[in-house]
């Protein structure tokens, strides 16, 4: 092959290709969609003309290969190619929101303020206002003797400094430094003119001096003449108090104040939008550097409780939560305590809505009002009941029944006390029955435990593991007695399956309130021999318990997947938590994406102690100070709620001076049961609990495929589909498990168990 003048050729063919190519007139560009719609196409240089002065065409002859969907639209960017198309057309007449549709989707403010309303909040007012009055009349009136002493003293500087004013008086020495001045100008004219005048207020002041002296002494002569002793000795008491308020230095006043009025401002707009400002958020600081807030107010600056309230939507891109995150600078910023600052989300607004509250005081260190179960009262679990106030100094409620919950937080913030708090709450109910087990073994619920209790241990040794599961066992067995007795009421009776206050009454049906409260829960589930269990009937008293009237009551100070379960954290109704230190115990106690939401219990201050967020009653998430009741007074309210047992006749148990069961007994192995009545490698679900049911009745009677799942859980077991053959014989996939994992888990079991 002759590679030389294939070579040629190729060369030859390239060069006629290329002269084509520099001759032919340039093809037309793709039409841009995306820049037809919002103008910024190509630029005339891209697109030149011909020389005919035609616009380029496609090879169809069209003007424009990606036609408009309006002719005339397409006619004038021809005509004008540079044209502009807006991107936002004109809305046309009618489709935007009217005046009134706007209205009816506004929100009304309130037109009596909620604490007006409020009976409580304005009994409160009322009396805090009384008070108020009652301090500061008692106060001048103890010092009303010191006040007459006082002026009495001053009264001849008093004396001396009328008689002073009153000659400077007469003498028009207020225009001496004009007369002063024309002298010194030596312009005769107006000295003269000032001098004429001088004399004329002189005479008519004098005048004026004579008459009133004469009239003067002739009212005092009369007085003291005619006037009984008393009015005499008030009046001249009322003319030496004259003269001693006038003779008092500005420095030193005769009467002080007899209440110390707070330090803090009133909140502006102003100090808002410098603190935001201050913050070093992007969003807020670009904001302002073009001139604009940094916060649009949506509300007046308002008084709010005993605090300022602010109210107002953050530039578009930042959230209430970088807010929240910055809380320490913006107290800082505004010259605040850091108890005093608390912004927060509104849930039915958009995350960037910020509500800014703040308080006169810090939070911690504000007077709480005085608790109305401290003294006197008792307590009905089905109704809400006063725990804790918010920022505002506002009662908050909660309804103890029907729901599980959760306190966390890390050591020493108030986590126990709390539990204790709910506890005696509890006990204020006659009629509830309390277990209280506290595996700190400190003896802080003690004085809970010891009065009222039915059950009660502190201490983790493992007879008190041993006590307290034979506890929760007999507890899992009452649960399963009431769920047969609810089934079998009437509808009449019992329409909403579930314990009611009147049922609670009834002593013939024994659905009486249990509360449990266990502190240092994570002690139970941790635990090398019995976690599993624990946690499977704590999950099973969290998910069925409420509606039999049983309570459960867990607090940590770990509140991490391993010490509190994901199963008992994600059916828990109410959620305490005190300050944390990360993401993942906020989230496990609040619950998931709190944290992101803005509901941070790691703002919270190592001062904040008592403070937590509270999310239950059917409402989002409320910072609440929960109150304050030290060994002494939960002493005090326990023996109250002893005198009102022992009334009712329903002290039982440990109080009572019982032997209660202090071993968990042989109890069951789950585990080895299912081994026992499973001999094939593969079951159903309702296969095996049936075997169950018949092998052992009285525990795991009732027992359908998903409560063996959820038992079965605990120890890591998974049920998947499992082929096999009905009782006609057909074949079917349904849900069971393996018996190999069966002995996988107890293997596993026992190892642990070795190794403790």
């Amino acid at each position: 092959m002759n590679h030389g003048q294939g070579d040629d050729q190729e060369r030859e063919l390239f060069a006629r290709l290329e002269a084509d190519l520099n001759n032919s007139p340039p093809r037309p560009e793709p039409a841009d969609p995306i820049g037809d719609v919002i103008g910024i196409g190509s630029a005339p240089s891209a697109r030149p003309d011909r020389e005919d002065g035609s616009a380029d065409r496609d090879p169809t002859g069209s003007a424009d290969s990606h036609p408009t969907e309006s002719g005339g639209e397409s006619a004038d960017r021809l005509a004008d190619p540079d044209a502009v198309v807006l991107v936002d057309q004109p809305t046309p007449k009618g489709s935007a929101p009217g005046y009134w549709d706007a209205a009816r989707r506004a929100r009304r403010r309130a037109i009596i303020p909620g604490w007006v309303r409020s009976g409580e909040e304005l009994r409160a007012a009322v009396g805090w206002a009384a008070g108020y009055a009652g301090h500061v009349a008692a106060f001048h009136a103890v010092r009303t003797p010191l006040y007459a002493v006082r002026l009495a003293a001053r009264s001849p500087q008093g004396a001396v400094k009328a008689v002073s004013t009153t000659g400077r008086w007469l003498a028009d020495a207020e225009g001496a430094p004009l007369r002063r001045w024309a002298v010194a100008e030596a312009n005769a004219a107006e000295y003269f003119r000032l001098a004429r005048m001088r004399d004329r207020r002189v005479k008519l002041r004098a005048v004026l001096f004579g008459l009133g002296s004469l009239i003067g002494l002739t009212v005092a002569l009369a007085l003291y003449v005619l006037a009984p002793t008393w009015v005499t000795v008030a009046a001249g008491a009322a003319a030496v108090f004259a003269l001693g308020w006038l003779g008092a230095p500005a420095d030193a006043p005769v009467i002080h104040r007899a209440v110390e009025r707070p330090k803090a401002d009133k909140l502006t707009s102003d100090m808002v939008l410098r603190a935001l400002g201050a913050l070093g958020i992007t969003g807020i600081n670009q904001a302002q550097s073009k001139g604009g807030p940094g916060l649009a107010f949506t509300a007046p600056i308002t008084r709010d409780g005993p605090g300022w309230r602010a109210e107002g939507d953050l530039p578009h891109g930042v959230t209430v939560t970088d807010v929240i995150d910055r809380r320490e600078r913006l107290a800082s910023a505004l010259r605040r305590p850091l108890g005093c600052v608390w912004p927060e989300a509104v849930p039915e607004e958009h995350t960037g809505h910020l509500v800014l509250w703040v308080g006169d005081q810090d939070m911690s260190k504000a007077t709480a009002p005085a608790w109305p179960l401290a003294r006197t009262g008792a307590v009905n679990l089905f109704r809400p009941v006063p725990w804790g106030t918010d920022q505002r100094g506002r009662w908050v409620n909660l309804t103890l029944m029907y729901l599980a919950g959760i306190i966390g937080a890390i050591p020493r913030m108030g986590k126990t006390f709390l539990l204790r708090l709910l506890l005696l709450i509890a006990a204020l109910d006659p009629r509830a029955e309390l277990h209280t087990y506290d595996l700190k073994g400190t003896g802080d619920l003690d004085p809970v435990g010891d009065r009222v209790s039915h059950r009660h241990r502190a201490g983790d040794e493992e007879e008190d593991i041993e006590y307290i599961l034979a506890g929760l066992r007999e507890v899992r067995a009452e649960m399963r007695r009431r769920t047969k007795v609810i089934r079998s009421l009437p509808r009449d009776i019992c329409p909403e399956s579930k314990v009611t206050s009147e049922l609670a009454d009834r002593k013939d049906l024994g659905l009486h309130p249990i509360v449990i409260g266990v502190d240092e829960c994570q002690v139970l589930f941790e635990h090398a021999k019995h976690g599993a269990e624990f946690e499977e009937i704590c999950t099973d008293l969290v998910k069925r318990g409420p509606a039999t009237g049983i309570v459960l009551l867990l607090a940590t100070q770990r509140p991490d997947a391993k010490s509190l379960p994901t199963g008992i954290s994600a059916n828990a109704g109410a959620r305490w938590c005190l300050k944390v230190m990360s993401q993942v115990e906020n989230d496990m106690v609040l619950g998931t994406s709190s944290y992101k939401r803005g509901i941070r219990a790691t703002m919270f201050a190592w001062g904040d102690k008592g403070i937590c967020y509270f999310v239950g009653e059917g409402a989002d998430a409320r910072i609440v100070r929960g109150v304050f009741a030290d060994a002494v007074a939960a002493d005090t309210i326990a023996l109250r709620a002893r005198a009102t047992r022992l009334l009712a006749g329903t002290l039982t148990g440990h109080a009572a001076g019982e032997e209660m069961e202090t071993t968990a007994g042989p109890g069951y192995d789950l585990l080895a049961d299912i081994l026992a009545v499973m001999p094939e490698p593969k079951a159903w679900n309702e296969t095996v609990a049936g075997r169950l049911a018949s092998l052992r009745p009285e525990v795991y009677s009732g027992w359908g495929p998903e409560q063996l799942t959820a038992a079965l859980k605990p120890f890591g077991i998974a049920t998947g589909q499992v082929w096999g053959r009905t009782e006609g014989g057909k074949g079917a996939n349904r849900r069971g498990i393996e018996r190999a994992h069966i002995t996988a888990a107890i293997t596993k079991r026992d190892e642990g168990r070795g190794a403790a």
